[in-house]
């Protein structure tokens, strides 16, 4: 599979090392501007929330246009609002062309990885899913492996903005290798739809598959409890790192590229052992929970640091038990508009997380509000894993 298909697992990493280089680079420089970690929450809650939001639209467009098309047209817009992101900071200044600038990029990822969602499950389906989805998950962190180390090294020699120049070009080269892959010829017909909807008929309609499908609103509420932590991380890694524990960018940038290596191996884990799906969900779940507490009580950056790789490791294990999990419950003729509502309610606990970042958290200290969030999804986790949520 990854000899036939290295074109289209070149595509993706180049589309990831680019997604990348633009996370790390918007909170580090928004700190720097404001030396105030609130700021860097308040900013990751206007560039999250339009993000998530995005998502129910963008599952409706899965189901009525192809999903090449969908994901060719996200990474080019994506390279297109780079340009105009920096233009308007260079001309105008201030921290909101940067937050504009990940807001926009992040609505165009979210019809992208929707897309990817839906071509990997037409183009593969010769393979197990969850073999699939990790291999597709591998070559994304080694984008996520890179893209710090590059961002934290090129702003060492060069203006930001001319870091976001390099991702521009990054999203250009991944759509110019996706046109070379050849397993577009392998994608299976859509199917066809029960009925012909409204927009807002098939919100409904995904709506009501979410509250009926067994599984599903337990599945909810557990990604939302560990997005709470995966946000307020995000949100606090840059100050944490370069503030309260006065590491340098690169120390930063090597924490980033820790964590992505971690995913690495927990990711190869998943593809080549076959747990149950229940025993796949608890143990990321608990694994996540701990490295939250670990952040939170991390007096030293080492033990913030084994909070942070524990979060970012079985962050993707986790990813990979919902994923799976979808695909078993959810129609084939729905798949895109109720994947696309589900991954809008599992994520807005992350611009949540934001929120309360910026309302609690003091200077460059972030601990308290990452412990007390830990306990809220032990908490969460506790009432929603009492009964499996499948029977696989």
């Amino acid at each position: 599979m990854l000899v036939r298909d290295r074109a289209f697992f070149a595509s993706l990493f180049l589309t990831v090392l680019a997604d990348q280089i633009l996370l790390f680079l918007v909170p580090l420089v928004i700190f720097q501007i404001t030396g105030d970690v609130a700021w860097s929450g308040l900013a990751f809650f206007f560039e999250t929330l339009p993000r998530y939001l995005t998502f129910p639209a963008a599952g409706i467009l899965c189901d009525r246009f192809p999903p090449i098309r969908l994901l060719r047209i996200s990474r080019i817009l994506r390279a297109a609002a780079c340009l105009v992101g920096i233009t308007g900071q260079m001309v105008f200044g201030g921290v909101w062309w940067l937050i504009g600038l990940s807001a926009v990029v992040g609505i165009l990822t979210t019809q992208g990885m929707l897309a990817l969602e839906l071509l990997l499950v037409r183009a593969f389906a010769d393979q197990r899913f969850e073999k699939v989805a990790s291999y597709g998950q591998l070559a994304a962190q080694m984008g996520v492996v890179l893209g710090p180390l590059v961002a934290a090294y090129l702003m060492a020699v060069w203006p930001w903005e001319a870091v976001v120049v390099v991702a521009t070009a990054l999203f250009v080269l991944a759509d110019g290798a996706f046109l070379l892959w050849p397993g577009k010829t392998r994608m299976t017909a859509s199917p066809p739809a029960a009925e012909s909807r409204h927009p807002l008929a098939d919100l409904k309609h995904a709506l009501g598959l979410v509250w009926r499908l067994p599984g599903l609103m337990q599945a909810i509420l557990q990604a939302a409890g560990v997005n709470l932590v995966i946000g307020a991380t995000l949100a606090t890694a840059a100050a944490m790192m370069t503030g309260y524990f006065s590491q340098s960018e690169q120390a930063y940038a090597w924490l980033q590229v820790g964590g992505a290596l971690a995913t690495l191996g927990v990711l190869t884990l998943t593809a080549h052992v076959h747990l149950g799906l229940n025993t796949l969900g608890r143990t990321a779940y608990a694994l996540i929970c701990f490295g939250a507490v670990l952040t939170g009580l991390g007096a030293h950056p080492l033990v913030y640091a084994a909070g942070f790789l524990l979060i970012a490791g079985f962050d993707k294990m986790f990813n990979i038990y919902v994923r799976t999990l979808r695909k078993e419950i959810i129609p084939a003729a729905d798949f895109g508009k109720t994947t696309g509502v589900i991954i809008c309610l599992n994520n807005l606990s992350q611009p949540l997380a934001g929120l309360v970042v910026a309302a609690f958290a003091a200077g460059d200290d972030a601990r308290t509000v990452l412990l007390g969030l830990a306990v809220a999804m032990a908490l969460l986790g506790g009432w929603t894993f009492r009964r499996p949520v499948c029977s696989t």
